[in-house]
């Protein structure tokens, strides 16, 4: 028995096909599905979803949406989506050093929208990282 997974972004079909298991990350955490899971919605962090398929991994770096799982089939719609063998690991690293450079210019108690800014800038390059390196 087998998962049906699309990743939808509004740009592009990122991903249509089987999985025999899917982890989500999820905003309260990562979110392991296998077929015959329980119906739900849940809201999806900037992070990595992993899927396996004929006992490989693979790493798709998500940038926050939402997720469906019902009767087998599991719709991931998000802002903007790499499948992780696709996206240049030097590129991403290059982009987590700039990020990090950026957030230390602000001070640890303050909340201003271009500290929030450098946050999600921080946690975009972390999750391409990641996904890229499996």
């Amino acid at each position: 028995m087998s998962i049906s997974l699309k990743v939808l972004a509004p740009n592009q079909n990122v991903f249509e096909g089987e999985a025999e298991e899917v982890i989500l990350p999820s905003t309260t955490g990562q979110l392991g599905v296998l077929p015959g899971h329980i119906s739900l919605v849940t809201a999806i962090d900037i992070g990595v979803l992993r899927l396996r398929s004929n006992s490989k991994w693979t790493s798709i770096a998500l940038m926050g949406g939402f997720a469906e799982i019902e009767s087998n089939e599991v719709t991931v719609l998000v802002n903007s989506a790499e499948i992780g063998s696709e996206i240049n690991s030097k590129s991403a690293e290059e982009q987590f050093i700039t990020a990090k450079q950026e957030l230390s210019k602000f001070s640890d108690n303050e909340k201003s929208p271009q500290k929030i800014k450098a946050i999600k800038e921080l946690s975009i390059a972390q999750a391409r990282i990641q996904a890229s390196k499996n």
